[in-house]
């Protein structure tokens, strides 16, 4: 809306308030967005009428539009629920819980599981935070106060809290001067003209009584446009002159396109013209006014003004000034990625893949089992993984819950960044797209889930249509969606007859437009404006076509292939519509389509033929090709990474490899060497500061502009062919350049045997010598550290925020509080008729930390996190349980582990044993599910692993662990999960081993020697499963590199105990537990009672040295080395 515009919005509500027209203020207020009135929705608020209140704020603000907007909306929804609450109407409470708060949960679960905890309490002041909540109306005032200060720190408010200062009746004083002006221009104006209507211009009627002639206004499609414009003084929109634009004179995609092009109107067409660079002229065409039109149209967007302004200017379209294009740089061939550095093993047919737009090095994976999966290239690690999961299958429509029940399968059709690397999205051939947050390697949350087409999704793709971040989808049922953030569907192209393939949004200028390709071969293009397409052009081959920008954005390029398999990659006369350029180099006939990306703004690649094939942009023979050392399928997928200096290509073994050039390689090799924290930093912005307020903060990341959106091909629409099933998971380590380690340099490990060398926090009240430490666990959310101890009592410490400990995560730099409830209530077991010295004591804690269950050779105790209240009890001995597990993807279903060696799935819902599982012959001592392979691993005391298929509960294999020649099968075998969720730790007192879980093959496995020669006490995977910290009975604690399990450093005891403790050979650590979080922080339980937190020390960042590499081998060179890769019995049993 223009200036003007927005001041007579101004003017009305002026008039309407001095006419009292109360209601009608207040809803132009809200439905122009331009004045927001703190006084009303003061009142509104005091009132407690919360419909109203946010309705009103849904017209200057949506939930998610900023950290302050969505801190907003939380608090007046927190105040809503709260009086529910405390005029005990539940059902109103959880309907607020469910309608309103719920959406809060993706960007912060933590916060909403303690609101919902508060349905549990008699009265929610129990709770600490809440303890000094007043009556209703001085909550209220409280929350206001919080309300106005960040309305006014929120950017969208900026310029609308203050009302422009008018002269009284200021819209009457413009109309009384109107009325003036016109009555100077009648040909026989009158003394006292009599005006009785402002409908009509005002004229004064002529002397003898006739009637003056109607003026006549004709549509401006139908009336021929001057060669000139008179000149409108200083203010008018255009020059003295202009030329005139002829649409005939401009060749475009339109003049070019096929007989099945619509008509154009030849009085009144509107030609929309994008100029570019060297003079070029994109012109996209609608239909213009029809003869028999009423007025001018009124519904054109700001682009459409603008475009038009530009058309009438007197400047010739080349005259135009835009930034000079750079100067092609010179280029070799050796700027080409082509060297293997590594290869990667998903576990399924990848079939997308798209690198962070920032983040060189981080690439987001798409499979064909409906996972994504997010790696870091530079360390080779799977920093995380999201199976496919349904959020809300009742949300979702008809047809998707019918076709889901015919067949579950679902394949991803595409995975892409947004342009800032904020969110990504994920395309699937069933129906959905989903959207996740992301702000660092490990926080990412699932924001959307959109049932966006009637059959499969087949590309995807972010754009900024009026500078607002959206997202652009097409599918099966042939149309294009734009969808914001929130998820509303803002635009719904139709045009197409068969379904879309691909999408590719883009910009010139300040025009935003989508092409778009069919499996016909059609290519339409859209403005977002609801008007239909404004191009329909054959792509060559009339199949499945991809269109794609360089990276600067000035040249258009499309690949594809046809039903034949005859292929094609050209690059577009974006100012004729024609082909200008068709590339050479492909196979006469291809089983499928081939896909393409493009670097630099010098070269193209696409993947043929078992092998990756590169063209410069300016030639279009080819330049070389690459079979990547074997192993590609015969269509590759393929995808770039900013730089242009990494290349990641599809494997037919279901995973991938990276190519890379010299500047790649030196890249990888810098992150290698790097400190792991430094590489792990996420991507933070500022939290909002804002006095007294609740901790919301830190909810969804900022969106910033950003000039040009590069993309990949997607993937077929069609079904994917079957890959081969996941035989071998190992990674590859990176192959390098001329860059052979230096051999004269011994591999060290490194020796923590003083307090200072790292830091240590006692837990305060855990000492007790009549008790050791049983379990322990980090809460999910990193916050806490929870132990059981023999006795059966459990203790729970939390950090809270502070200037010392800025993020409330456990940390050894600040002691923690212990933690209880007001009711000074204990977690105890239920240890009647039980001798605790032969219980085996076991804990699972369910991921949104709201209950932990336990047991202590009696029955097991479900508790509530918050008030320690035993929620209910169940399994009753005998026999006893050993170790408990809470299914993955459902915490009402339990994997009990029991002392007769059977496994009990137990659903605590429906308090019912849905099936025992029976394959060990002595007690369960471990349990890990496994989210990708579908699996449980069971592990027993009889040094048994099973591994149990969790949708049949069938036994698909049983392996035994490799003991020294004349060891017992006896004393604990337990299993952890890699995050990978494909490789599994498995230790027992004599080893540590890591198994493929899918063949259930061992990989290495490391027996105690030399310093570390005592049997092992316990161990666990850091949080990024790049270490294994490992207990040992002597005290040490053992610190290894997770893929060699080579040991790294050794944390003596004398580091961590006291100088009387340590001296003594009974204190040793029983249990460890790693934090969710931070790779260099673990906790340990002690034989004494005592429970510690050990963080590496500042100065030394990481836990010892990364393993050394030689040539993709694991150097094995040094005399105390003991991780073998499939050893022989000998080797084993040492």
């Amino acid at each position: 809306m223009t200036s003007l515009s927005k001041e007579l919005v101004f003017l009305i509500l002026q008039f309407l308030g001095e006419e009292k027209f109360k209601e009608s203020v207040h809803k132009l207020e809200e439905e122009s967005g331009f004045f927001f009135n703190m006084k009303y929705f003061d009142e509104k608020a005091q009132a407690g009428e919360w419909d109203e209140v946010e309705k009103y704020l849904s017209g200057f603000t949506k939930v998610d539009d900023n950290r302050y907007s969505m801190k907003i909306f939380f608090e007046i929804r927190k105040q809503k629920y709260l009086e529910a609450l405390d005029r005990h109407d539940r059902a109103k409470a959880v309907e607020i819980l469910v309608k309103d708060l719920k959406v809060f949960s993706t960007f912060n679960e933590e916060l909403f599981k303690e609101i919902t905890q508060l349905l549990t309490l008699d009265n929610f002041r129990e709770n600490e935070q809440l303890s000094k909540y007043g009556d209703t109306k001085s909550a209220r005032s409280i929350m206001l106060i919080e309300l106005k200060k960040l309305i006014e720190s929120n950017p969208l408010f900026r310029d609308k809290l203050v009302f422009p200062t008018l002269k009284t009746a200021r819209l009457r004083t413009l109309i009384n001067q109107s009325l003036n002006w016109q009555h100077q221009l009648c040909k026989n104006p009158r003394s006292n003209p009599d005006i009785k209507t402002l409908f009509t211009d005002h004229t004064c009627a002529p002397p003898n009584g006739a009637r003056a002639p109607t003026p006549v206004s004709l549509p401006v499609a139908a009336v021929a446009k001057p060669a000139t414009y008179p000149h409108l003084g200083a203010h008018g929109p255009f020059p003295a002159t202009a030329a005139a634009a002829n649409a005939n004179s401009l060749a475009g995609w339109m003049e070019n396109a096929s007989a099945s092009s619509y008509v154009q109107s030849s009085a009144g067409g509107i030609v929309l013209i994008c100029v570019y660079p060297r003079g070029e002229v994109l012109i996209l065409k609608r239909p213009g006014t029809p003869p028999n039109a009423l007025g001018m149209v009124d519904n054109q967007t700001t682009d459409h003004e603008q475009l038009m302004k530009r058309l009438r200017s007197a400047q010739p379209v080349d005259e135009v000034t835009y930034p000079a294009p750079l100067q092609q740089a010179s280029w070799s061939l050796d700027d080409l990625p082509k060297t293997v550095a590594c290869t990667m093993h998903q576990g399924s047919t990848v079939t997308s893949m798209d690198f962070h737009p920032s983040h060189h090095t981080l690439l987001l994976v798409g499979s064909r089992n409906g996972e994504i999966t997010l790696w870091e290239i530079g360390l080779q690690e799977r920093l995380l993984s999201k199976p496919f999961k349904i959020r809300d299958m009742e949300a979702c429509s008809l047809p998707f819950q019918a076709a889901i029940a015919k067949d579950s399968s679902i394949s991803i059709s595409r995975v892409t960044w947004s342009p800032d690397g904020s969110f990504m999205g994920v395309a699937f051939t069933k129906h959905l797209i989903h959207l996740y947050a992301y702000q660092g390697p490990k926080d990412l949350h699932q924001q959307l889930e959109i049932d966006a087409h009637v059959g499969g999704v087949n590309d995807l793709a972010f754009s900024y249509p009026n500078k607002q971040l959206c997202v652009v989808t097409c599918g099966d049922d042939k149309v294009i969606k734009v969808w914001d953030l929130s998820g509303r569907k803002l635009y719904n192209f139709e045009g197409h007859e068969a379904p879309v393939y691909s999408v590719c949004p883009h910009h010139k200028e300040n025009i935003q437009f989508i092409f778009s390709t069919a499996i016909n071969g059609k290519i339409k293009a859209w403005l977002y404006d609801n008007m239909g397409s404004r191009v329909d052009y054959d792509a060559p081959g009339h199949w499945c076509t991809t269109m794609l920008y360089s990276a600067d954005g000035s040249r258009l390029f499309s690949c594809g292939t046809s039903k034949d398999g005859e292929s094609f990659l050209v690059e577009w006369n974006e100012s004729e519509g024609a082909i200008k350029r068709t590339y050479s180099g492909f196979r006469k006939k291809s089983a499928g389509v081939v896909q393409f990306d493009t670097t630099k703004n010098n070269f193209l690649a696409a993947g043929e033929d078992n092998q990756i094939k590169f063209w410069d942009m300016d030639n279009i023979n080819t330049l070389t090709s690459t079979d990547a050392e074997g192993g590609l399928p015969a269509l590759p997928c393929l995808r770039f990474n900013k730089e242009g200096n990494l290349l990641a290509v599809t494997t037919a073994d279901n995973g991938f490899k990276i190519l890379a050039n010299a500047d790649g390689l030196r890249f990888l090799r810098a992150i290698e060497r790097r400190s792991f924290d430094a590489l792990r930093t996420p991507i933070e912005s500022a939290a909002i500061k804002v006095s007294g307020a609740n901790a919301v903060a830190n909810i969804g990341p900022v969106i910033t502009k950003v000039e040009h959106l590069d993309r990949s091909s997607p993937a077929r629409p069609s079904a994917i062919l079957s890959g081969v099933d996941p035989s071998v998971r190992s990674m590859e380590k990176p192959r390098t350049l001329d860059d052979v380690p230096d051999k004269t340099k011994p591999w060290e490990i490194a020796e923590i045997v003083d307090p200072v060398q790292c830091r240590v926090v006692s837990m305060p009240d855990s000492a007790n010598p009549a008790s050791k430490v049983a379990r322990l666990l980090y809460t999910n959310s990193g916050v806490g550290v929870l132990a059981l101890w023999s006795n059966g009592i459990q203790k729970l410490w939390k950090w809270s925020r502070s200037e010392q400990n800025p993020s409330g995560k456990a940390t050894a730099s600040v002691t923690p509080q212990h933690w209880q409830p007001n009711s000074g209530l204990l977690m105890s077991n239920d240890v009647s008729d039980v001798k605790l010295e032969e219980a085996v004591p076991c804990i699972a804690l369910s991921k949104n930390d709201s209950y932990v269950m336990s047991a202590s050779g009696g029955k097991v105790s479900l508790f509530n996190m918050m008030t320690f209240k035993v929620m209910t009890t169940f399994m009753p001995p005998p026999p006893a349980s050993t170790f408990l597990a809470f299914h993955p993807q459902d915490n009402n279903i339990i994997a009990i582990g029991m002392e007769d060696s059977t496994i009990h799935i137990y659903n605590v819902r429906v308090d019912e044993v849905k099936t025992k599982l029976k394959g060990h012959q002595k007690r369960i001592t471990g349990l890990a599910f496994s989210t990708n392979l579908n699996i449980l691993v069971s592990s027993g005391a009889d040094a048994h692993l099973c591994i149990w298929n969790t949708d049949t509960w069938e036994k698909r294999k049983s392996v035994t662990i490799q003991l020294p020649a004349g060891k017992p099968p006896v004393g604990d075998t337990r299993v952890q999960f890699h995050s990978d969720q494909i490789r599994l730790l498995v230790f027992h007192e004599t080893q540590l081993a890591i198994y493929d879980a899918f063949k259930m093959d061992r990989i290495r496995q490391w027996v105690p020697q030399d310093v570390l020669s005592v049997p092992i006490s316990y161990a666990a995977y850091s949080c990024n499963s790049q270490l294994v910290y490992a207990a040992f009975c002597d005290g040490n604690i053992g610190v290894f590199d997770a893929d060699s399990l080579k040991l790294r450093c050794r944390i003596s005891p004398s580091a961590y105990l006291s100088q009387s403790v340590s001296g003594s050979q009974a204190v040793y650590s029983l249990v460890v537990a790693a934090h969710p979080q931070e790779p260099n922080q673990l906790a340990v339980g002690l034989t004494d009672g005592s429970v510690k937190v050990i963080e590496s020390s500042e100065s030394e960042g990481n836990w010892g040295m990364t393993a050394p590499v030689d040539n993709g081998i694991l150097n094995d060179r040094t005399a105390t080395s003991s991780a073998t890769s499939n050893p022989t019995p000998e080797q084993s049993q040492r």
